[in-house]
């Protein structure tokens, strides 16, 4: 019998080595997953043999299931649908035809590779479709990519976290009771409707419960969303075992695209117990891991691994994402960015028991596999996407819009279509929903709050425009960016309307603009250089752009000596501090910066040519 003290000391052991792990990750801006691991290999009987697994291995099935469940639903409860409208076909297609590409590939790779059955390949290929949401959600916010790309990569762990599970059970079946293929097909369709109709019978009667008129704390909130998952876990397992995990990813998405009382604070306490049992889950399991499994595997395991992450996963994305509308460049970063987490090495190591239980053989050498794919993944993934993201050229700018209203959603719609970062802010519920029906990421509240600003993500934000059709509040909302948040001058951007009130705007060193002044300039200037500006007229489908020349093959070369696409202009070249009118006896220099006008792609293809 274990004594009690000695169980707590061991808890608060794990606890003290998670506040550790979390600050050599902010320190070191490395996923917490690393350190995790590395903490728990030391404290394993491998180095320290501070921690024994034989204490432990036998509720670890408990601690992983109630662990999996609560970090499944609170990544779903990350996911607010309304966001992420225009990407659910493409993220469904990864999280099935992506799932199946990745399950093949590497199961046939394996069987190849490793000397290993045919059956512990297909288990170990079902166990690393997963990609990890908790090490993904940190690098994505990190280095703040497009929030398609995020929202993508995020969605996609939750939902590929349930597949893996559901796809791994019928595996593990099939290496237990030798299923057949019809068998094999019923086994995933039954847990497939249990965890849609188990999650989503949960989630609407939660949100009933928390939406119907009456008062309810926080703590009372809290506790019951708690008991609830846990719960809808418990039950959809007793209805079909392995289909708990998919029942709490869809009893997450449908909280977290819902609006409910405290809703904040729920997400909140869920974050906090997921960093507990993230930490000491997976301390617990690197314990476990020897490096005789490791070396067993030698030198082919990580050819396998280096397979996976630059062939079968960019198959697999590109395959699933064929006609999306995502450039090659984003694909190529998705691909990048797959990460193996929680799931497979929790999994893994729970099949591992029964494997064992079942005198039948190979256990450790899938852990040590899954464990080898973590480790390599969440480096590559964590050490190398900033630099991967540069080098596709895929962070934008972080432009935060107040107001909602037609100007607003215009210019939101404009700069989401030329890849920027764009979160627009209004008081008004139906300006809100317009704007989220066009695909653009919207909170809805007051933008004089310093904390709804915080919400729309100010405090990352490159340019701050206030669209509304009221001076004074533009005017407010750029002073508070100003004195609360730092924003200088350049970086702010205003909608003047009366133009009495521009000296006010100017004075402040605010670039502002009045739609009636700019009418009549466009105007003025259309009759007689109609070129010019049709192709620049709102609604034209004509666009410009700002462009930096890093093209070897074009510097030093005069503008007449470059083919252009016919439909697009160049206007101005700037060269240090230096603006210079386009023509056709300019050469170009290394870093100039060209405005281009042009219609349809046309401006975006010259911007190609300039830019590669």
């Amino acid at each position: 019998m274990v004594d009690t003290i000695f169980l707590l000391g061991l808890v608060v052991a794990v606890l003290v080595m998670s506040l550790l792990a979390q600050a050599l990750s902010r320190y070191f801006q490395v996923p917490v997953i690393i350190f995790l691991l590395i903490e728990g290999i030391i404290a394993g009987p491998e180095v320290l043999n501070l921690l024994d697994p034989s204490i432990y291995v036998g509720g670890l099935s408990v601690i992983v299931a109630i662990s999996v469940a609560i970090i499944v639903f609170d990544g779903g409860l990350h996911i607010d649908l309304k966001e992420v409208r225009m990407i659910q076909e493409t993220v469904m297609k990864l999280t099935t035809i992506g799932v199946l590409i990745t399950f093949l590939g590497v199961t046939v790779l394996t069987n190849k590779l490793i000397d290993i059955p045919l059956e512990l390949a297909a288990l170990f290929g079902a166990l690393v479709t997963a990609t990890g949401p908790t090490v993904i959600t940190p690098i994505v916010r990190q280095i703040q990519v497009s929030h398609k790309v995020s929202k993508i990569l995020e969605l996609e762990g939750i939902l590929n976290d349930a597949a893996s599970v559901i796809l791994a059970a019928m595996v593990f079946e099939w290496i237990a009771s030798e299923l057949t293929g019809i068998e094999a097909l019923l086994f995933i369709l039954y847990r497939l409707g249990i965890g849609l109709v188990a999650g989503a019978v949960c989630g609407y009667a939660l949100r009933h419960y928390f939406t119907r008129g009456k008062v309810i704390r926080k703590q009372t909130a809290r506790l019951v969303t708690l008991t609830s998952v846990l719960a809808c876990y418990v039950v959809s397992e007793m209805l079909g075992n392995e289909s708990g995990i998919l029942a709490v990813a869809v009893f997450g998405i449908i909280l977290g695209t819902s609006e409910f009382p405290h809703k904040e604070a729920v997400k909140e306490f869920k974050g906090d117990i997921v960093s507990v049992l993230l930490s000491l889950l997976f301390i617990l399991l690197a314990a476990m891991l020897r490096f005789e499994d490791i070396l067993r595997i030698g030198g082919i395991g990580i050819v396998l691994v280096l397979l996976l992450i630059f062939l079968v996963r960019p198959i697999a994305v590109f395959v699933s994402m064929w006609n999306s509308r995502m450039s090659s460049k984003e694909k190529l970063f998705i691909s990048f960015v797959g990460p193996r987490g929680v799931v497979p090495t929790s999994i893994a190591t729970y099949f591992a028991i029964k494997l064992d239980g079942l005198n039948i053989p190979g256990g450790q050498t899938l852990v040590g596999l899954v464990f080898l794919t973590v480790i390599i993944t969440v480096l590559l993934s964590g050490g190398f996407s900033k630099k991967v993201a540069k080098i596709l050229e895929i962070i934008p700018m972080e432009i935060l819009i107040i107001g909602g209203g037609k100007v607003g959603r215009i210019l939101a719609e404009r700069f989401d279509r030329r890849g920027e970062n764009v979160v627009v802010v209004d008081i008004s519920e139906e300006n809100c929903k317009k704007c989220m029906e066009l695909g653009i990421r919207t909170v809805q509240g007051d933008a004089g709050n310093v904390n709804i600003l915080k919400k729309a993500g100010i405090e990352n934000a490159k340019y701050v425009v206030a669209t509304t059709n009221k001076d004074n509040t533009n005017l407010l909302f750029c002073q508070i960016a100003k004195t609360s948040f730092g924003f200088k001058g350049d970086q702010l951007v205003a909608r003047v309307n009366d133009i009495e009130n521009l000296q006010a705007f100017w004075d402040l060193g605010i670039r502002s603009m009045s739609p009636a002044m700019t009418t009549a300039v466009v105007l003025d200037n259309m009759i007689g250089r109609p070129h010019l500006f049709s192709m620049c007229e709102v609604g034209g489908g004509g666009d410009m752009i700002e462009v930096r020349v890093t093209n070897p093959k074009i510097v030093g070369k005069a503008l007449k000596e470059i083919t252009f696409p016919e439909k697009s202009l160049l206007v101005m070249v700037q060269r240090e501090n230096k603006s210079i009118i386009a023509h056709g006896s300019l050469v170009l220099e290394y870093d100039d910066i060209v405005t281009v006008i042009g219609e349809g792609d046309s401006a975006k293809q010259t911007a190609d040519i300039l830019h590669k």
